[in-house]
């Protein structure tokens, strides 16, 4: 079936006893049982639910995986990873991250035993062997956040099984309409559901695919003790506004790549960040169906970027993407406000750096805005 096509049924078949085409809301905590003998699939909701189910084998589907999980948000999905290791354990991470996934590496993992080695996944055959002694699990993002630089999947894969690692991607910003991992071999896809899969800006949610059966039932057991699950009416919301992801992840293409054109001439924008525009698009192009509707740019010296903020009428100044409604964000104190100011310029993020999330706005109007508060905005 085509994405459009998986979209819309995301492999549910109707409901069986009324034949209801949209799953129904199980808004319960528990389920009875008519006696000792009564093996019911359900129990407790912590456990599973048939609600949240539902939306795990609809992410399955998208990300052509065999089994999905639902988490109470993006980084309760990574912290499950808790599960596929011990104290002494290490992960091996791209430089290149969202700034809560690191904040929850440094401040979290480590404080278990954890600890985390950060290299340049553009040079992972100059590893040796004795840095990676104790390594379980690779961990990435590609396009990352916020400088949408990109990495060869494919060969992040083939590394991690030559020497036996788990191989993890943070699949949020390109999504399953523009990038399915794991067909490039990668073993466990992970998700913040808050962002363009539900694309109405009003939950938090996180999901996890893989298909690995191990991997599958040791995340599952960290659903099952630790608790961090979404509601029955949130994994119902995110369920039904997949139903037109599809739809609105074609829009939201086509409108970031028609701007990230056009600012890439315009006076006092210093740097265009747009997967198709770095000097990766060809890597991009070929492990991704589209390129996103992120869209980070760098402001020239001469321009007040206080004041840009506040000329924006139709962009808002906010936390997160992938809405419907376009989003800005000043990535050095609010995406990774909490990461050091050295590591933070080392990156590449300075406070002239903002990252947009271009929503379903007629084109045009989103670009006049961006355009318009830049030019009121010399300082």
């Amino acid at each position: 079936m085509g994405k459009f096509t998986d979209s819309v049924h995301l492999g549910f078949e109707g409901d069986k006893q009324f034949n209801s085409v949209n799953p129904p809301i199980y808004q319960t905590s528990t389920f009875y049982k008519n006696d000792f003998d009564d093996i019911n699939k359900h129990d407790y909701s912590r456990v599973s639910n048939p609600t949240r189910e539902v939306l795990e084998k609809a992410i399955a589907k998208l990300e052509k995986g065999k089994y999905g999980l639902a988490f109470s948000s993006g980084v309760a999905a990574v912290q499950s990873l808790m599960g596929l290791l011990k104290s002494g354990d290490k992960i091996l991470a791209s430089q290149d991250l969202y700034g809560g996934t690191l904040r929850l590496f440094n401040n979290f993992f480590r404080n278990y035993g954890i600890d985390i080695i950060y290299n340049d996944f553009n040079s992972l055959s100059d590893i040796s062997e004795s840095l990676l002694k104790e390594v379980k699990i690779i961990y990435f993002e590609t396009p990352t956040n916020p400088l949408l630089k990109i990495y060869d999947i494919s060969k992040i894969a083939a590394f991690a099984k030559k020497h036996n690692l788990i191989s993890v991607i943070d699949n949020t910003f390109a999504t399953p309409f523009n990038q399915n991992p794991l067909e490039f071999g990668i073993d466990l896809v992970i998700h913040s559901s808050s962002k363009f899969l539900s694309g109405h800006s009003d939950i938090i949610g996180g999901l996890t695919v893989t298909n690995n059966l191990e991997i599958n039932d040791k995340l599952k057991y960290v659903q099952k003790v630790v608790g961090g699950i979404p509601s029955p009416f949130d994994c119902w919301l995110i369920f039904r506004s997949m139903k037109t992801f599809a739809v609105r992840m074609e829009r939201h293409n086509s409108n970031a790549l028609h701007i990230a054109e056009k600012l890439k001439s315009v006076n006092n924008i210093k740097h265009v960040y747009y997967p198709i525009l770095n000097k990766d698009r060809e890597l991009a192009g070929k492990q991704m169906n589209g390129f996103g509707a992120v869209i980070t740019i760098e402001l020239s010296e001469n321009i007040d970027y206080k004041k840009f903020i506040k000329n924006l009428k139709l962009i808002k100044l906010a936390e997160s993407l992938g809405g419907v409604e376009s989003l800005i964000n000043h990535s050095y104190s609010m995406s990774h406000g909490s990461i050091p100011h050295e590591e933070k310029l080392r990156s590449g993020i300075n406070e002239r750096v903002f990252r947009i999330s271009v929503g379903l706005e007629d084109v045009d109007d989103i670009y006049e805005d961006i355009l318009t508060a830049i030019s009121l905005s010399s300082s």
